[in-house]
């Protein structure tokens, strides 16, 4: 058989006393500080800063674009006849005034001679008048031998085979200029490409298919579009003094080719259309390269790279520091008073390298956060030092 036990009631009402008495004592105890050798509280998060100094900042725009020939030609023969000979390799360098094809000469130089043997005839022609004038001329004063009416018409052949000797001098020089127009030369110097005819073909003055095009490479132009508004920005950065025109001379550009490479060789603006593409709103510009190597071809696609000018006060802040708020805002954190983080919207410019160029919200003397800024908040206590001061300490440890 189970016996039970049971407190009696006032056992447990004292009880409750004593621990109502005790309680003031407890919650005092909790308010005591913390007994020596306990955890102190953890300094503030370490983070590294830069901090904002005026700077020369060459401002540059990349735009696409697609290379020029310097001069182009089409080589076109002057004279008709047959082609005897083809001069040149296609695909080859020529220089100008280098002879390309040989058209058939044997008419024009018949030509020429019988065009000199006019000359020739009238020229004696000529002569003989001449001397007839003379004689002429000592008779009329006698009035005997020779009428006044005799002497005039005798001056008039004179006058008249003087013409005719002109008109004979220009008919051999055309016969010379043909005969000359059948050794058909390279009119500029440049790579030539395929002939589009062979030898035996009949060809005609002026046609309208070119024999062959001669293209000149070096220099090579490079086409690119800018839009108005961008041309507007800048011309409005240049007169506000933002902008300093890059020198004397013109803008530098630089090209990269298709397979990222970078064009050894820097070009310069050269020309800027003075009209507005009214279905692009853009406005064409061109540059010319140096292109000794050939590198560049007409018709590739690069992309150029343009100085716009150089802001002598920019500032430039790590791409890595700037992130966006909910409206899209760049914003930074700055250190503010007492060492605590700040945030500040600021206007981000075009890039520079790894780096934005910063417009509005930052001034000289300002402390950026670049590293460490997940251990941060707004109104967070920090501890800077430089960004080059932290990268040498954490190698040392």
């Amino acid at each position: 058989m189970r016996r039970e036990h049971a407190f009696p009631a006032n056992a447990v009402h004292a009880a409750l006393l004593i621990l109502l008495a005790a309680l003031p004592a407890l919650l005092a105890g909790c308010d005591e500080p913390k007994a020596a050798g306990a955890p102190a509280a953890p300094p503030p998060p370490q983070v590294s800063v830069i901090t904002m100094r005026p700077q020369p900042v060459a401002r540059t725009t990349e735009l696409p674009g697609r290379t020029t020939a310097y001069t182009i030609s089409d080589v076109r023969p002057q004279v008709g006849g047959v082609i005897m000979q083809r001069l040149f390799t296609e695909g080859s360098e020529v220089k100008e005034g280098q002879q390309l094809y040989l058209i058939d000469p044997r008419p024009f130089e018949a030509q020429l001679k019988l065009a000199q043997a006019i000359k020739a005839k009238d020229q004696a022609s000529l002569e003989n008048a001449k001397l007839n004038l003379a004689r002429d001329a000592a008779l009329l004063p006698q009035k005997l031998a020779i009428t006044q009416q005799q002497y005039d018409t005798q001056h008039a052949l004179v006058s008249q085979l003087i013409a005719q000797v002109d008109a004979d001098a220009a008919s051999v020089d055309t016969a010379q200029l043909n005969l000359n127009y059948t050794k058909v030369l390279s009119p500029i110097g440049g790579r030539i490409g395929r002939s589009t005819v062979t030898p035996g073909a009949l060809v005609t003055a002026d046609q309208a298919s070119a024999l062959a095009t001669v293209t000149q490479l070096d220099p090579i132009y490079v086409d690119v579009h800018q839009s108005s508004a961008t041309l507007l920005r800048l011309q409005q950065e240049l007169a506000a003094g933002e902008l300093e025109s890059g020198g004397d001379g013109a803008a530098k550009v630089t090209l990269q080719l298709e397979d990222g490479t970078i064009y050894p060789v820097a070009g310069k603006l050269e020309f800027s259309e003075v009209t507005v593409d009214e279905s692009t709103g853009t406005v064409l510009l061109r540059a010319v390269f140096p292109n000794p190597r050939h590198l560049l071809l007409s018709g590739m696609y690069v992309h150029a790279e343009l100085e716009e000018g150089v802001n002598r006060n920019g500032m430039l802040v790590p791409q890595q520091a700037v992130s966006r708020n909910t409206h899209g805002d760049a914003t930074v954190l700055v250190i503010g008073d007492g060492n605590k983080a700040e945030l500040r919207v600021i206007t981000a410019g075009p890039a520079v390298g790894d780096q934005w160029v910063v417009t509005r919200g930052l001034k000289p003397g300002d402390r950026v956060i670049v590293d460490g800024l997940q251990k941060v908040r707004p109104g967070t206590a920090v501890q800077a030092v430089a960004a080059g001061t932290a990268t040498a300490n954490a190698k040392q440890s």
